[in-house]
């Protein structure tokens, strides 16, 4: 199971951490990614990290924003930096078992476990 935690409101400019711990799941051999939905829009890939800690990021968010995993409470965590107005969305968590490639990881039916929503209001 998931659990995420994190969001909030923020003004533009500042940042956000995104915790998502993970419970009953092998942690070590799971991919995690970070997903979120504005409304209006369909869920996006904002984040990735494969099992063996191969990251990846939407162009939207390169450079503002770090996934990582790991940790004594076996958590993904997604730093979020520099934010807009545009990051505003509901994000989710999710995880997927197994040694998968980037390619597959970018499609969210790899995913076998999805944390809840947190919201993230950007104000500019």
């Amino acid at each position: 199971q998931l659990q995420a935690s994190g969001g909030g409101l923020v003004q533009a400019g500042e940042s956000l951490r995104f915790s998502c711990e993970t419970s009953g799941i092998d942690f070590v051999a799971h991919a995690f990614a970070w997903y979120r939905q504005a409304p209006g829009n369909p869920r996006e890939l904002v984040a990735v990290i494969t099992n063996l800690g191969t990251t990846n990021y939407a162009d939207s968010v390169k450079g503002r924003f770090t996934i990582s995993k790991g940790g004594a409470k076996s958590t993904s965590n997604l730093e979020m930096s520099s934010l807009k107005p545009e990051d505003t969305a509901v994000y989710y968590c999710a995880a997927a078992a197994g040694t998968l490639i980037l390619s597959r990881l970018r499609d969210s039916d790899a995913y076998d476990y999805w944390g809840q929503g947190t919201q993230v209001t950007v104000s500019s």
